[in-house]
């Protein structure tokens, strides 16, 4: 709902409860004197729910059932304890105003807990009740910053390989505006791509985005908020951050990261297999030449320094795994032309 039609709906309610508190005085002038009064109390009284409505916009049925759960709790506390005996040599006044402290200091603590728990804090306390939406996607796929600015989460879900309700933080949102807003050219163009990727994904009818505005002020790392929130939510968290994907595993929270998941997906290339490769430039040893492979894997081909730029067939030798990734050593598959 828009701004503008929440205010006329505001100001159609103000105008309801003038009317109402102008009939009041009409049908019971005992109650009220005159038109003029009732109209003045109908005022006041739908200025003072508008201005609630206005104070308690951010907070959320979640909230609200939490702390109504909190406040019968601390009641039902309130109510033992008034009622084990403890003041029954109290007087009357003093016990009433015991009475009074007992209910509004439990009511605030028992609201105040429930508010700070979560939905599994909930379960302990009454088994077997999990407190989920029975509309609820199953897949729930929660975006770091890392994975937004890569943009391969994209096409993959345009491709149909993932499927599911895509999660994106408001903390996350801000880091990327952050990222956008960096005086460095380079950090400036990640984050204003990441932007852009989100946008894409929001503009794409098959997916439905969602800005999550939950957030765990205490924490003050993107990370922890994300493990939290994942955790809290039971979402999948997806990132190219290899330490943040650990951090994840070790508190059992589901994640992917996609490079690992690029890299499985890397055909797998054994020696004596032939493939056609274009020479791009010339290798470290003399006579080598050296090309790439779509996913990027580098091959270094004997004997091919003379064929760059052309297209070659080559055999597969061997394979040097290193901490970047595997090198390839080829030789042509056929001899190079004489010169």
């Amino acid at each position: 709902m828009t701004p503008i039609s929440m205010w006329v709906i505001r100001i159609l309610f103000l105008g309801l409860c003038m009317v109402g508190g102008y009939e009041v005085s009409q049908v019971q002038p005992e109650l009220i004197a005159s038109g003029k009064l009732g109209l003045v109390i109908g005022f006041g009284l739908g200025g003072l729910l508008i201005a609630i409505d206005e104070m308690v916009k951010g907070f959320s049925l979640r909230a609200f059932s939490a702390a109504t759960f909190g406040l019968i709790l601390g009641t039902v506390m309130a109510m033992i304890i008034e009622r084990s005996g403890i003041f029954v040599f109290v007087e009357e006044r003093t016990k009433w105003i015991i009475q009074l402290s007992l209910f509004v200091s439990f009511g605030y603590i028992g609201m105040v807990l429930a508010l700070r728990s979560n939905k599994e804090d909930f379960s302990l306390i009454i088994p077997y009740v999990r407190f989920a939406s029975q509309n609820k996607p199953e897949n729930l796929l929660l975006l770091d910053t890392s994975v937004i600015i890569d943009g391969r989460i994209a096409d993959l879900l345009e491709s149909g390989f993932i499927e599911g309700l895509i999660v994106v933080p408001r903390f996350v949102l801000h880091e990327l505006q952050k990222i956008a807003d960096s005086n460095d050219p380079v950090i400036r163009a990640r984050g204003r791509r990441g932007l852009e990727k989100l946008t894409h994904l929001q503009s794409n009818k098959k997916n439905e985005v969602k800005i999550h505005e939950g957030d765990f002020p205490e924490e003050t790392e993107v990370d922890a908020k994300l493990v939290r929130l994942a955790k809290a939510l039971g979402a999948k968290l997806y990132t190219n951050d290899y330490n943040l994907g650990k951090v994840a595993e070790l508190q059992s929270v589901a994640y992917i990261n996609l490079n690992e998941l690029a890299n499985a997906l890397k055909p797998v290339i054994l020696p004596g297999e032939v493939f056609s490769l274009r020479i791009v430039r010339e290798g470290k040893d003399k006579g080598q030449g050296v090309g790439y492979l779509p996913d990027g894997t580098m091959v270094v081909v004997n004997h091919a320094q003379s064929l760059i730029g052309q297209q070659t067939a080559v055999k597969v030798m061997s394979l040097l795994q290193t901490g970047a990734g595997v090198i390839i050593f080829a030789d042509l598959n056929s001899p190079p032309p004489a010169a």
